[in-house]
């Protein structure tokens, strides 16, 4: 009988964060979470292990504390070891939104955590700033398929400010707009008026409202937070000018991705892995370099914020 027990013994929820993040939290210091899915399943090896010092880095370098979120052993973690940033990099990771997160403690797996399932726990952790790349949305085709990014729902429901580079290119940025809309969470742009499509610096549709310091988005932050707690809010700061990508490069090769899709008839999860996998080969890496600088910039701009909140 005892075999078919679950192996969790203990509470892992909410997740404890580490020393480190305590002990900021714990002084009112600023934290900035990091999701892992870049780490496990965005960027290649040997660059995601040098991309997560980089990433902690920038956080570190603007005062705030990185918390590195995943799952490893079937317990939710909030700022990484060196050791655990290894294992993250080191492949054979699930990939765990918030759906998911249950199954992956139950089982002990070890997941890399999605821009909702980090949210999640990061919130749950008491972190309620977070930086990442780009924000999940609603998938082309989504009237037939629902294929609709579970980041938003999340978002929807936990307090958490979001800074990313908008959405993928790849998605339907319009749809996606509108569903942050209907589900009241607030769209920023930083030091711009287009929403920024990842790669490029403007998707084609404007930014309801527009920040343009830490300063100003801490105001807005603490406002939200008092008049919507519990609904998230997203800061989205275009990719750096000398490394958005080029703009014909850009087109052929969502043409080319998404006939690639249709005729692997990979859907769901996979979409983005097998895009993301797409640009950096058919770009000679340059898309890599584009991630990889946006993703620095707006861990920056998210320790900035966290450091001005927490004044």
């Amino acid at each position: 009988m005892s075999s078919m027990m679950p192996h969790v013994s203990r509470s892992v929820f909410p997740p404890v964060p580490s020393p480190e993040v305590c002990d900021a939290l714990a002084t009112g210091g600023a934290v900035v979470a990091l999701e892992s899915t870049i780490l496990a399943h965005g960027l290649p090896a040997p660059q995601n292990r040098a991309a997560a010092d980089e990433l902690e880095a920038a956080v570190r370098a603007h005062g705030a504390v990185p918390a590195t979120v995943a799952v490893l052993d079937g317990v939710p973690r909030v700022g990484l070891s060196a050791a655990e940033l290894d294992r993250v990099c080191g492949g054979d990771l699930d990939k765990l939104s918030v759906r998911d997160l249950g199954v992956a403690v139950g089982l002990g797996r070890d997941g890399a955590t999605t821009v909702a399932a980090t949210a999640a726990l990061a919130a749950a952790a008491g972190v309620a700033l977070f930086a990442t790349g780009g924000l999940g949305g609603v998938h082309r085709g989504a009237r037939e398929s629902w294929d609709v990014s579970a980041d938003l729902a999340a978002l929807a429901r936990t307090g958490v400010l979001v800074v990313c580079s908008g959405v993928k290119s790849i998605l339907d940025v319009a749809a996606t707009l509108e569903v942050l809309e209907t589900e009241s969470v607030p769209v920023l742009g930083y030091g711009t008026d287009a929403f920024p499509g990842f790669y490029r610096r403007d998707s084609g549709h404007p930014v309801p409202w527009r920040v343009d310091s830490p300063e100003q988005v801490a105001a807005v932050w603490r406002a939200h937070r008092d008049l919507s707690p519990g609904v998230g809010a997203v800061l989205a700061q275009p990719v750096p000018v000398d490394d958005e990508l080029d703009a014909a490069l850009h087109d052929r090769l969502l043409t080319e991705g998404l006939a690639l899709l249709a005729e692997r008839g990979i859907t769901g999860k996979d979409v983005t892995p097998a895009l993301l996998e797409h640009f950096h080969a058919g770009s000679d890496g340059a898309s890599l370099r584009t991630n990889l600088a946006l993703v620095l910039a707006n861990a920056g701009l998210a320790a900035r914020v966290a450091v001005a909140v927490a004044r």
